[in-house]
C-alpha cells in the first residue's frame, strides 16, 4: 500500500522529504483494533515543522499525518465497543490523554512523524477507542479537517477559554485550520467575534462565515482600531495562535481578569508576560490538542450546530501531498488542505 514519509535530507534551511513509498498493508489485528481504508486526510503545520526540522521527537522513516477519515473494513471484538464494519469514521489525532483536563495521563504522541503512527496511507490501524464516528452532514474532506484542528480550537475556546454567549472575542491569524474553527464554536455559542490577519481578503472572508468585524495587524494602533470596531468594549477573551509581542496589546483592550489561550507560536516562539497584566489580573493559559473526552465532546458540538469545517483546496491521491505541501509554504490557504485517496458515498 501507499504511504508518505518523514526522510531525512542534509539539504539547507533543513527541509526533510515527505516521500511517497510502498509499505506492507496490516493484516494481523490485536485484541480492540480495527482496520480502516482511509478515504481522506489533511495537512496541519505540524508536518511542515517536522519537515523542517523544528518539531520534537521525529523519527525518520515513519509516516505522516494526524488527520484522516476512513471506513473500517475489519476488527477485532472490543468490550462496549458500538462500532462495526463498515462505519466511516475520524481518527483520535493523539494518543495518551484521556480525560484529565490538565494534561495528558500517559505517554503522549500526536500522531505521525515520530512515535505513533501516521494517517497519510491507504489503511491504518487503531485502538478502537481511539475512533469515533464522523459526523453524518460531513463529507469526507470536511471530516478529514476536522480531528485535530477541532480538538485544539475546542479545547482553547471552552476547557480554557471559558467562552460563553455575549463575550467579546479575539482569534488572532484567521486562515488556519484552528483560527477558523475557534470561529465557528465562538460564533455557535453565541459569543461577539472579532479577527486579525495580515490579509485583509481573510478578514472579509473570515466575516462571511460569523465575525462581527476585524483589523490588519501590520497597521499602526491595530489594538486600537479593534477595540473600536468592538464599539468600544473590552475583550473577555483572545484565543492566540501567533505569540510573539501580540501580548502588550491584548494586556490593553482586555478587560480585567480577561482570559489569553495560546495554542501556538508561529510568529515567534515567545511571549512578554508583563506586571501590567499581572495588575490587571489577566490570565496566561497555555493549550495543546486535547484529550479523548474534549475530542468527543467536540465532534458532539459540531454534530448538534452542523458545523463545516473550511476546507481550502481537495486534490486527489497520496501522489499530490508535495503540492499541498508548497501551499502550505507559500501560506495561501484560507483553511484545510485536504488529499482525497478514496472516493465513499459521501462526497
Amino acid at each position: 500500500m501507499k504511504a508518505v514519509i518523514i526522510e531525512k535530507t542534509s539539504a539547507q534551511p533543513t527541509y526533510h522529504n515527505a516521500a511517497l513509498v510502498q509499505v506492507p498493508k496490516p493484516t494481523d489485528l490485536e485484541a480492540d483494533q480495527a482496520l480502516i481504508e482511509v478515504q481522506a486526510v489533511s495537512f496541519n503545520h505540524r508536518e511542515l515543522w517536522i519537515r523542517k526540522g523544528q518539531y520534537p521527537g521525529i523519527i525518520f522513516g515513519s509516516i505522516l499525518g494526524a488527520d484522516g477519515v476512513g471506513k473500517i473494513v475489519d476488527m477485532k471484538p472490543a468490550t462496549g465497543s458500538k462500532l462495526e464494519i463498515g462505519d466511516r469514521v475520524v481518527v483520535m489525532p493523539s494518543i495518551g490523554w484521556s480525560k484529565d483536563p490538565r494534561g495528558p495521563e500517559d505517554a503522549y504522541y500526536i500522531l505521525g512523524g515520530g512515535h505513533a503512527s501516521g494517517v497519510f496511507t491507504e489503511y491504518y490501524v487503531s485502538q478502537q477507542e481511539d475512533l469515533f464516528k464522523a459526523p453524518e452532514h460531513l463529507t469526507d474532506a470536511e471530516a478529514a479537517a476536522l480531528p485535530l484542528a477541532g480538538l485544539t480550537a475546542y479545547r482553547a475556546v471552552f476547557t480554557k477559554g471559558l467562552v460563553s454567549k455575549g463575550q467579546n472575542v479575539l482569534i488572532t491569524g484567521i486562515g488556519g485550520g484552528v483560527a477558523l474553527m475557534a470561529l465557528s464554536f465562538c460564533v455557535a455559542s453565541g459569543a461577539n467575534v472579532y479577527v486579525t490577519s495580515s490579509d485583509d481578503n481573510k478578514i472579509i472572508n473570515a466575516v462571511r462565515l460569523g465575525a462581527r468585524g476585524g483589523v490588519n495587524y501590520k497597521e499602526d494602533k491595530w489594538g486600537a482600531n479593534l477595540q473600536r470596531a468592538a464599539g468600544g468594549e473590552p475583550f473577555d477573551v483572545v484565543i492566540d495562535g501567533a505569540g510573539g509581542d501580540g501580548l502588550k496589546t491584548f494586556t490593553q483592550i482586555l478587560r480585567l481578569g480577561g482570559i489569553i489561550v495560546s495554542y501556538g507560536m508561529t510568529v515567534k516562539p515567545k511571549v512578554d508576560y508583563t506586571m501590567a497584566a499581572v495588575l490587571r489580573n489577566i490570565e496566561l493559559k497555555g493549550s495543546t490538542m486535547g484529550s479523548r473526552l474534549e475530542f468527543e465532546e467536540m465532534l458532539q458540538f459540531v454534530t448538534k450546530h452542523k458545523l463545516r469545517p473550511v476546507v481550502s483546496q481537495v486534490w486527489q491521491g497520496l501522489e499530490s501531498a508535495e503540492e499541498a505541501f508548497e501551499v502550505m509554504r507559500q501560506g495561501r490557504q484560507f483553511g484545510k488542505l485536504v488529499l482525497q485517496i478514496k472516493s465513499s458515498s459521501k462526497l
